[in-house]
């Protein structure tokens, strides 16, 4: 336990410096990269200093640490450099106006909270001690990862290439997995937290491994992922409200038939 403490130390030092980068620029996208990268670190620490069998600790560190670096410099490149600020944090800084500056230093602190929470099924893996081999549960979690993070990646392209074209603006992206799912990103980002909960299979406290997926999925459906994209959504595209009553919310399926629709 003592390694989660340290890492909790880490990070709240990571996101103090975030948080005066944040200062300096008025701009908290900086946060979600803090975020992704965080893990990663994480990940390679307990990798490093953890007492687990030496296979699982370097494929935490492995799988974990590759997810990480995707994600983190997707969000680096699509949101921070030369972008303006994310749509939630100006509705935040809006919202809490002078106090902005205390208010966003607390929630800076509360990601550094999040990263050892959502870090918890790395160092479940990486303290369990198995024999340095690996078992069937083991393929099952790198095949889900894999899955997993294929299936995001192409959708954030999917998208990225629709909000390339001058003629998407104000509309839907409806091609590729977005045709699927009104979230395929997000549903491939909860489903790759499943991988560790079948790497960790067995392991002294096993349980805990669930908090990835359940934390991931609280998150997205109640606090900062689908409820406000779609609030926002609703406002600024006139043909949301179609591909919403079309198009599944989470989990990838094929489109429903509305009369009147030629999709």
């Amino acid at each position: 336990m003592d390694l989660i403490f340290v890492t909790w130390a880490a990070m709240s030092l990571v996101m103090f410096i975030l948080w005066i980068i944040e200062r300096a620029t008025k701009d908290a996208s900086i946060v979600d990269v803090g975020w992704a990268y965080g893990l990663g670190f994480t990940a390679l620490g307990y990798g490093y200093f953890a007492n687990g069998d030496e296979i699982r600790r370097g494929l935490i560190a492995i799988l974990a640490g590759a997810w990480s670096l995707r994600l983190g410099t997707y969000l680096l490149n699509n949101r921070v450099i030369g972008k303006s600020e994310d749509a939630r944090y100006v509705e935040l800084r809006d919202k809490w106006g002078r106090k902005a500056g205390r208010n966003f230093f607390l929630f800076f602190q509360f990601q550094a909270l999040l990263v050892v929470a959502f870090s918890i099924p790395y160092w479940v893996v990486a303290e369990a001690s198995w024999n340095n081999e690996l078992r069937w549960q083991d393929y099952v979690g790198i095949g889900i990862w894999a899955v997993s993070v294929l299936g995001e990646s192409i959708a954030d392209r999917q998208l990225a290439q629709f909000r390339e074209d001058p003629a998407s603006k104000g509309k839907t992206c409806q091609r590729g997995l977005w045709r699927y799912s009104r979230h395929p990103n997000y549903f491939f980002e909860w489903l790759h937290w499943w991988g560790y909960v079948f790497i960790a299979w067995n392991a002294p406290y096993w349980g805990l491994s669930l908090l990835g997926p359940a934390l991931m999925f609280y998150f997205l459906f109640k606090i900062t992922g689908i409820p406000p994209t779609e609030a926002r959504a609703l406002k600024s595209r006139s043909d949301y409200k179609t591909y919403q009553e079309r198009t599944s919310m989470f989990f990838p399926w094929f489109p429903k038939k509305i009369k009147g629709s030629e999709v």
